[in-house]
């Protein structure tokens, strides 16, 4: 038994993949804007419009059973999430649904009456097509069309066509979904993030989501700033280790946090559940399923991530385990390892 009364983990063999990956801080991260071009070199429309943090260094924290376990680097500082802000955007769609707000296999148009959003010819578009990346939206938002999204180009899996019928991991219509969202809240969504989870987790009130200079809405005559889904632009959600992994907790709990209901198990199925088009991928949430996510990590692993991974939270329910880790390379290692030394509860 370890010290935080814990059976069967190899404490030891945790504290040593800790410490390897404190040493694997990703370079350049002191100077963010130079850093942030060269990942988008090939990119047209490649001005940043939102705001960007640099980086402090290696930092993380894992929890096993709710209970924090090991930490390294310093992970109280806020640092950006980049595309791993999806899956909190889709976790914020899971408290809608929960409220009855939507229906995921319900046209958003049917669901939020905005002439902003209608202009953007959103017809026959679902949310489960924006929370699954399947929408096949054309268009420009926030001055950036969805035909520039370099990943998407650059991987070769760029779809573009009728709601359904591809699948492509598109930054613009991820904002597109950002939007629908504070619609149908009627409220910037950082307020329904700290009102329905990081407040009753506890987090602390160092983190903030942004979103560009130019993205807001009318909403009832005031203007809402509306969030960005990742940092391709700038912007996104910036949070600290520790309050990212007390989000991976309500996943690893089904959606209890000390015994208080903070999202659905319901929804939680849902958004871990294959997308058609894509079985390693859910509602913005990665699964592990086929072992391509994460080569070597257990298949029962869940994640969001960003920046090629450098940013990362790793859901595993059936050891009861969550990493949060920040800008750390060679991250299938860490959670190879420290799986390696926790048990199967489940």
């Amino acid at each position: 038994m370890t010290a935080n009364g814990d059976v069967g983990i190899d404490l030891a063999a945790i504290r040593a993949a800790v410490a390897r990956q404190a040493e694997r801080v990703t370079e350049g991260i002191e100077d963010i804007a130079r850093y942030r071009d060269a990942q988008v070199a090939d990119e047209s429309h490649r001005e940043v419009t939102g705001p960007l943090l640099a980086g402090s260094g290696a930092s993380g924290v894992i929890r096993h059973r709710g209970e924090l376990v090991a930490t390294w680097g310093d992970p109280a500082t806020p640092e950006m999430l980049f595309s791993g802000t999806k899956a909190v955007a889709a976790t914020l769609a899971g408290v809608a649904f929960d409220r009855g707000l939507l229906d995921p296999a319900t046209p958003v148009l049917a669901t939020v009456d905005h002439p902003f959003l209608t202009a953007l010819r959103v017809e026959g578009i679902t949310w489960a097509h924006l929370l699954q990346q399947t929408s096949g939206w054309t268009g420009e938002l926030w001055g950036k069309p969805t035909g520039v999204d370099a990943q998407s180009r650059r991987e070769g899996f760029e779809r573009e066509g009728a709601p359904g019928t591809g699948w492509a991991y598109n930054d613009v219509r991820v904002n597109l979904l950002c939007l629908a969202l504070t619609l149908l809240f009627r409220r910037p969504l950082g307020e329904v993030l700290r009102e329905a989870l990081l407040d009753p987790l506890g987090a602390s009130s160092s983190w903030s989501w942004h979103g560009y200079a130019d993205s807001v809405v009318d909403i009832d005559g005031a203007s809402v700033p509306v969030v960005s889904g990742g940092a391709h632009w700038g912007g996104g959600l910036w949070i600290s280790a520790a309050d990212l992994a007390l989000l991976g907790e309500v996943y690893r709990g089904g959606g209890t946090w000390r015994g208080r209901r903070l999202l659905s198990a319901e929804w939680i199925v849902r958004a871990w559940s294959p997308c058609p088009l894509n079985p390693d991928y859910g509602f913005l949430w990665w699964r592990n399923d086929s072992g391509r996510v994460q080569p070597g990590a257990p298949t029962t692993g869940r994640c969001a991530r960003g920046n090629g991974g450098r940013h990362l939270l790793w859901v595993d329910p059936a050891r009861d385990l969550v990493i949060a880790s920040r800008w750390g390379d060679r991250i299938a290692e860490l959670i190879t390892e420290v799986s390696a030394a926790v048990p199967v509860t489940r």
